[in-house]
């Protein structure tokens, strides 16, 4: 695993977990973390569980008993090592946004390709798509119990920098993190949209904003926090994204991120419209999927609060007895057991590098229209 931040520890988490709870074709071995920093290295490889740190990435990927690097780093550095260690012949497993550029993500997509031909696999880690509700959503989308989709809805609201003094992080450094909301949390939400609808995005109009332009420099962090110093330096990224956008099957979308929406913690929210239904979900609620069926009788009908802990809901059976409800890392644990099974039948893990690409494209899409105003064909 290189990088051992919040990322870090979610992803660390899901690889010791995985094959206590799933029965896996494949058992993952734990083998090295690489940080830059030799004594954080350590201290985080000995905390989230594995054998050994390094300071150098690029050692693992000379070394035979690593089969897979997981990528945990700011956007910048993910093509470099992507591309690297795909061509290393190492499976690869790489957090969101898949890249910082359309470009950089164009040649990891071709990397990963030319992975695939020699057994090479590779994977976005857009972890929502693994919270058993939205599994749940996407099945009966896919059964047609809401019919044509006409809306969609979808917000994903944080509150963690709404304080002027919080302190700048590589989130707030668009070098480093490619965009701020838009590419942080929207990323989640375009893709969560489009795994639910089995569509994809077509066309986009949209606006950004900064709202605090200028932040006091940090003099460390820890996951979303930080201690600030004296000093300051400039915001360079989107404090809140909000776009429309056509899907290709014709639904309309409304697409809104922002990490100053004061009182929101998570509050990843999805509502889908059909001619014959409708769901909503709120990963504040995580457990739980609401569903109108439209085709009840009127007097009667109304939404459906569904507690998704059932054992035959996605990946619920491997856990607890129903009503015993899941929380954020789960999905991360989902997510390693998704893309070991496909490591071991052979077959591309999704989100692939070219989903994860047509992602990428509809960031830029609304950046660019952000900037002129206009549609934007993704």
């Amino acid at each position: 695993m290189i990088g051992h931040a919040f990322m870090g520890a979610a992803h660390s988490q899901a690889w010791r977990v995985a094959p206590r709870f799933f029965d896996l074709p494949l058992r993952p071995v734990m083998s090295v973390l690489a940080g830059r920093d030799a004594g954080r290295a350590a201290a985080a490889a000995d905390r989230l569980g594995w054998a050994e740190a390094v300071t150098d990435w690029r050692s693992v990927l000379e070394r035979d008993d690593v089969h897979v690097v997981d990528i945990c780093t700011p956007g910048d550095t993910h093509a470099e090592i992507a591309i690297a260690a795909l061509d290393a012949g190492k499976h690869v497993l790489c957090e969101k946004p898949m890249a910082n550029t359309v470009a950089e993500a164009v040649a990891m997509a071709e990397a990963a390709e030319r992975a695939a031909a020699r057994g090479v696999r590779a994977m976005v880690g857009f972890s929502y798509r693994r919270v058993p509700a939205l599994g749940l959503a996407r099945d009966l989308v896919a059964r047609g119990r809401l019919g044509r989709i006409h809306h969609v809805r979808a917000q994903y609201l944080q509150d963690w920098i709404v304080d002027p003094a919080a302190p700048l992080s590589w989130r707030l450094d668009k070098a480093k993190a490619g965009s701020g909301a838009l590419g942080d949390i929207g990323a989640h939400i375009v893709d969560a949209t489009q795994f639910i609808l089995g569509d994809t995005i077509r066309e986009v109009v949209g606006t950004m904003e900064t709202f605090v332009t200028e932040r006091p420099l940090a003099t460390e962090h820890s996951g979303l926090s930080g201690t600030a110093s004296d000093e300051t330096g400039p915001v360079t990224v989107d404090d809140a994204a909000l776009f429309l956008a056509r899907f290709a099957g014709g639904a309309l979308g409304s697409f809104e991120a922002t990490r100053f929406a004061n009182g929101r913690k998570n509050a990843l929210r999805i509502e889908v419209n059909g001619s014959a239904g409708s769901l909503a979900f709120d990963f504040e609620d995580m457990n739980v999927l609401q569903f109108f069926d439209g085709t009840e009788d009127s007097a009667v009908a109304g939404f459906r609060r569904i507690v998704v802990t059932e054992p035959e809901h996605p990946y619920v059976g491997s856990w607890w007895p129903a009503g015993h409800g899941l929380g954020y890392e789960h999905a991360f644990t989902h997510q390693v057991v998704d893309f070991v099974r496909a490591v071991a039948e052979g077959t591309d893990p999704a989100p692939t590098f070219a989903d994860g690409l047509r992602v990428q494209r509809v960031l830029a899409a609304v950046e660019d229209s952000a900037a002129s105003g206009t549609w934007h064909q993704v």
